[in-house]
């Protein structure tokens, strides 16, 4: 694997499971110190100790990306301890409510785990970096949904449409800064969430519906998460220094249809 990422410090938010457990490893494995942060202590830990076995560097942390003052004391840490930060990865979500019948209660948290954590945790951490010397990097996590719609889900479409447009508008504003902003649009991904996202509907059979759906994916296969985590850090390296403020679905052909 070659290091090139090494001597960066970043952050991945959402890190302690899934496609966030497989994009820590991979950016420790390129070189950078990672801050696993995740609203599941004891998952962070479990990852950075998995890093750490492996001659990565990792720093656990308990973060509710929903909190704005938790993000803060995230970034007053890292600042504390490195003094700058080069790549921020917010890997943060949740599937939403089926169908059209969505709770006022459900609504609001699903803009804020798939949208105010997302915009918080880019926007607060501009100032460290802005002192990467041009080589910082901000991803962010939408969907397959984003692009072509979700009719099992529309408050989840909702939701991952706005980062789209979010990233183009923060590229703009990084830019002077050489701060790069660009977002990942998985599609089936094989993590613990994929079942949620099939088994909204009482008694549904999640086997039977993802196998369906993977049937329509050109590629014939779901993703596995390291296969998320290689894009996350092609973007967040040199390699794709001219690269921002686009979405790249990661989806094995089916936005392609």
């Amino acid at each position: 694997m070659s290091s090139r990422l090494d001597g960066r410090i970043g952050v991945v938010i959402g890190g302690g499971s899934g496609m966030g457990r497989a994009i820590s490893h991979r950016l420790a494995e390129e070189g950078v110190k990672v801050y696993v942060a995740d609203l599941n202590g004891e998952a962070a830990e479990a990852v950075a100790k998995e890093i750490e076995q492996r001659g990565g560097r990792a720093v656990p942390v308990q973060v509710d990306a929903t909190s704005v003052a938790e993000l803060r004391a995230l970034y007053a840490r890292i600042e504390a301890e490195d003094g700058v930060l080069h790549i921020v990865h917010n890997q943060v979500g949740m599937p939403g409510a089926g169908g059209l019948d969505v709770s006022e209660e459900e609504f609001q948290r699903n803009i804020d785990v798939n949208v105010k954590s997302v915009f918080y945790s880019a926007t607060l951490a501009f100032d460290l970096l802005k002192r990467a010397g041009k080589k910082a990097s901000i991803t962010m996590t939408a969907s397959t949904s984003a692009l072509v719609g979700s009719p099992f889900s529309p408050v989840y479409s909702l939701t991952k449409s706005a980062l789209v447009g979010f990233t183009r508008a923060l590229a703009l504003v990084g830019a002077p800064d050489g701060i790069r902003v660009n977002c990942i649009a998985p599609g089936t991904v094989h993590t613990p969430m994929l079942a949620s996202f099939f088994g909204r509907e009482r008694g549904a059979d999640v086997s039977a519906l993802t196998k369906e759906f993977v049937a329509g994916i050109p590629l014939g296969r779901g993703a596995q998460p390291e296969e998320i985590a290689s894009v996350v850090a092609f973007l967040a390296s040199d390699d794709a220094s001219f690269v921002t403020g686009v979405t790249v679905p990661i989806d094995g052909g089916l936005t392609a249809k």
